[in-house]
């Protein structure tokens, strides 16, 4: 079973190359961050038409979640528990059978935070903190669960290709770090350093200043596994050769593969 990540950065703007991708990689679960379009707006023929279910929890330009499953969703939930004037789209849950149980994928598009002097750094680290409360009560029911998306968080100086350029950036600030290890404290397993230690494992590379091409890269894009999953971990692979593609979206997918049976 392979589940996917990608900050598709507007999926209306992208959506050939997600169908490309789609094709290509052919993921049995994939959590879409930044569609940027509310649900009735978002491409649904073309994904149905390679064989998802579609699940999306979108807001007007910014922000917006979706769900790609080729398994028939049992229960979808948007909206992360803990403030209720959030309005932000930027959780979605999904529930899915397997052979043997269940698997529970959550996508989230984690805050920015940016500018880190602002309002927008505490909302950030509220929502990790919201994150943090959403993952210990989900552990208590044992099942396979997996926290997928664009965390915004660089956990470690390994993750960019300047840690002192970001020492103050909302993504690379201390407390960002602490919160995102609180996250691993709890049980989590980060898919991509289970396999993989490596320097310069980057998902999103900026539009600006000639970036991709010279590899100033941030590893931004996690998929956090419950025990009961990354107890089934193969793999995990990065498809940074999206970011090459014309009028791509700044992030690439991340994927892990699983040794779970689908049907």
């Amino acid at each position: 079973m392979r589940i996917a990540t990608w900050n598709v950065n507007s999926v209306r703007q992208r959506i050939e190359l997600l169908v490309s991708w789609l094709k290509e990689c052919s993921p049995d679960i994939v959590c879409l961050q930044e569609i940027k379009c509310v649900d009735d707006a978002f491409p649904r023929l073309e994904v149905e038409a390679l064989g998802y279910n579609v699940v999306t929890h979108g807001q007007k330009t910014f922000n917006g979640v979706a769900l790609l499953s080729k398994l028939p969703f049992d229960e979808t939930k948007s909206g992360l528990a803990g403030d209720d004037e959030d309005a932000h789209a930027r959780f979605l849950e999904g529930v899915v059978t397997l052979k043997q149980g269940v698997v529970r994928v959550a996508c989230l598009y984690l805050p920015n935070g940016n500018p880190a002097n602002t309002d927008k750094y505490p909302y950030k680290l509220k929502w990790m903190s919201r994150l943090l409360e959403y993952t210990r009560e989900r552990l208590k029911t044992e099942e396979p669960l997996i926290l997928a998306g664009d965390f915004n968080v660089i956990p470690a100086a390994r993750d960019v290709y300047n840690p002192a350029a970001w020492a103050d950036d909302a993504l690379f600030r201390p407390a960002t770090r602490e919160a995102f290890q609180s996250l691993l404290g709890l049980g989590l397993t980060d898919a991509l350093r289970a396999v993989n230690d490596e320097p310069g494992q980057y998902t999103f590379w900026d539009y600006q200043a000639g970036a991709w091409q010279k590899n100033w890269g941030l590893r931004i894009d996690h998929l956090l596994m419950s025990p009961q999953a990354s107890d089934r971990l193969i793999d995990v692979g990065i498809d940074s050769y999206v970011r090459a593609w014309e009028k791509p979206s700044d992030h690439v997918p991340v994927w892990a593969d699983l040794d779970f049976e689908t049907a």
